[in-house]
């Protein structure tokens, strides 16, 4: 699409796909937490579960980073826009950020309660305020929410390492919602649980709102331009994500929990850097661009993407679906991944031979535009 930024596209393409790679494992365990963190674990993991956890390893935390870092780069892109056309910020935008905390909320009642598109909509409307008032507010508000980030997650973590193995609890209850329990009675547990469930959506609002921000100095400095600046700005990330991030990150092999947080709330972003540098660089090589076009595909409709993935996952594991949720080994999780990953690539290459948006944000794009016109 003309006046689109490829690697932008690719990114959001592989962030989106790379965030299933986190949830396939809460779908697959029936909304059981303990497969995604280590606070159980006392000892090396067996086969199984060092598979799972070298996944996650990949992806959690990392591509949801991304993810909120293509929001904050979408942000910046969509302020330009207003100030080329001479028009208010944050205006319609407010719109976009509204209608975005609207579809989370439908898609947390109707198909997950672990969406992030309302933490984002709130995110969006908070950093739209933060965005006109320039680059030193900006660099002063990152400063402050990154201190508060790095001195909450450091006292936890000191806490977790001298007061013994963190522990999330008994989800029975809930494998057992999903395992037997109707879509309708899931509904209903996450309108009745509302807060306890929104509770990480919320808590992540200042992470969310860094990241945003960083997104948007990225853009800014010129990381995604195709030029040499960019070349070398996105080795500068390579560097941090492979000297630091990848070290850092790899202490999610140690059990106990201890590191779960930190690695998913400071460390993943890091790792989420580098990943911007290494895709960049990866792009160049034209005999793969069979895969690139794919991707950029995907990123176009990147919404519609995570929607969907979901709902695909959630029939193949509830009880009122498949029901394969909790009968699968660790190996055929990330077959059915990629699976879902692949299907929708060609969907995605598909959708986009006839339409430029995917339908949810053809969607967004028509009622925003409505809502615009009469207020």
């Amino acid at each position: 699409m003309k006046g689109r930024i490829r690697l932008l596209d690719i990114l959001r393409g592989i962030a989106v796909l790379g965030t299933l790679g986190t949830n396939i494992w809460i779908f697959a365990h029936l909304g059981d937490l303990s497969f995604i963190t280590t606070y159980e674990y006392s000892d090396w993991w067996k086969t199984e579960d060092l598979m799972r956890m070298t996944v996650l390893f990949l992806v959690n935390g990392k591509l949801l980073g991304l993810l909120t870092l293509m929001f904050g780069v979408g942000m910046e892109l969509k302020y330009r826009q207003m100030v080329r056309k001479n028009k208010a910020w944050p205006g319609v935008y407010k719109w976009t950020a509204i209608f975005l905390i609207a579809e989370g909320f439908l898609h947390y009642v109707l198909v997950m309660e672990y969406d992030i598109l309302m933490s984002y909509g709130v995110t969006a409307l908070i950093v739209a305020f933060i965005l006109k008032r320039g680059d030193r507010f900006i660099a002063r508000i990152m400063k402050l929410i990154g201190g508060f980030q790095l001195g909450v997650i450091l006292l936890i973590t000191i806490a977790s390492l001298f007061g013994g193995n963190v522990s999330l609890g008994s989800f029975d209850d809930v494998v057992a919602l999903y395992q037997t329990g109707s879509w309708l009675d899931q509904v209903q547990y996450r309108l009745s649980n509302f807060l306890m469930l929104r509770m990480e959506a919320i808590l992540i609002i200042p992470m969310n709102i860094f990241l945003f921000l960083l997104g948007v100095r990225l853009m800014r400095s010129g990381v995604f331009s195709p030029d040499e600046n960019g070349r070398k700005q996105r080795s500068k990330l390579f560097k941090i994500g492979i000297f630091i991030g990848l070290p850092l990150n790899l202490l999610i092999f140690v059990p106990g929990g201890a590191f779960d947080l930190p690695v998913r709330y400071l460390f993943a972003p890091l790792l989420s850097l580098g990943y911007i540098g290494l895709i960049g660089k990866m792009i160049e090589y034209k005999k793969w661009d069979w895969l690139w076009r794919r991707l950029e595909q995907a990123g176009r409709m990147s919404l519609s993407c995570y929607v969907m993935q979901n709902m695909i996952a959630s029939v193949i594991f509830y009880g009122w679906g498949l029901g394969l949720g909790g009968m699968v080994d660790s190996l055929t999780i990330i077959l059915f991944w990629m699976i879902i990953s692949i299907s929708q690539l060609l969907l995605a290459s598909v959708w986009g031979r006839g339409f430029q948006q995917g339908p949810m944000e053809m969607i967004r794009q028509r009622t925003i535009r409505l809502f615009a016109q009469n207020n």
